[in-house]
């Protein structure tokens, strides 16, 4: 397998983790999602994914976009271990978990979000901190609210191991800090975090930290 890759793109975190947890190697392919370089707008890219998007899973023939799309074909193919639990009811929470970070709070903060922000909109660092914080703060106060009723033991979000919501809030809370957001109000999330951060496939696909 072949992971096109950014390492700060929360999107390709989640895949980072998912193949670690699975236990799978991968040959990782830089893609520098920065300015002046851009490589996602690449011609080459652009083939693999016209979206111009992080992460691109390579499986074979297979060509596959959309993080938690690749993490669920990862479930599917190589079932051990789980990433969502046996029953529909179990899965379909697990589910909404991971998707309000992958699909309402994430998007809103990502790279091309901000530099649109910057570029097109005209706003300085401080209204993009901002419109960041703003974001963050309403994902994870719903978040926070519903984990401290689907935690298990305080340990992860949902039950009493892995799943897919987890391999989603790590890379959000990383990006929150990273941003300098007040994640104080949200004590279980944080707990998991830092619960989470401890075992091997979470702190292997953690991206390196910033230059000072």
């Amino acid at each position: 397998m072949k992971l096109y890759n950014y390492p700060r793109s929360s999107a390709a975190y989640r895949v980072r983790i998912a193949l670690n947890v699975k236990g799978l190697d991968y040959e990782n392919i830089p893609v520098e999602l920065r300015a002046p370089e851009s490589a996602q707008r690449s011609r080459e890219f652009l083939t693999l994914n016209p979206e111009g998007l992080v992460p691109v899973l390579i499986d074979g023939e297979r060509v596959l976009t959309q993080s938690l799309a690749i993490i669920e074909y990862l479930d599917e193919t190589r079932p051990q271990p789980p990433l969502l639990p046996a029953k529909p009811r179990d899965r379909a929470q697990v589910r909404s978990l991971a998707l309000a970070v992958a699909c309402d709070t994430h998007p809103l903060n990502n790279l091309r979000v901000l530099t649109y922000l910057r570029q097109n909109l005209g706003a300085d660092e401080a209204a993009v901190q901002a419109w960041y914080a703003h974001w963050i703060a309403q994902g994870l106060t719903a978040l926070e609210a519903q984990v401290q009723k689907t935690t298990g033991d305080g340990r992860y979000m949902y039950g009493e191991s892995v799943t897919l919501a987890d391999v989603c809030i790590v890379p959000q809370m990383a990006n929150a800090l990273r941003m300098k957001c007040d994640v104080e109000p949200y004590p279980t999330l944080r707990a998991i975090c830092t619960h989470l951060g401890t075992l091997a496939p979470f702190a292997r696909a953690a991206p390196p930290p910033p230059a000072k």
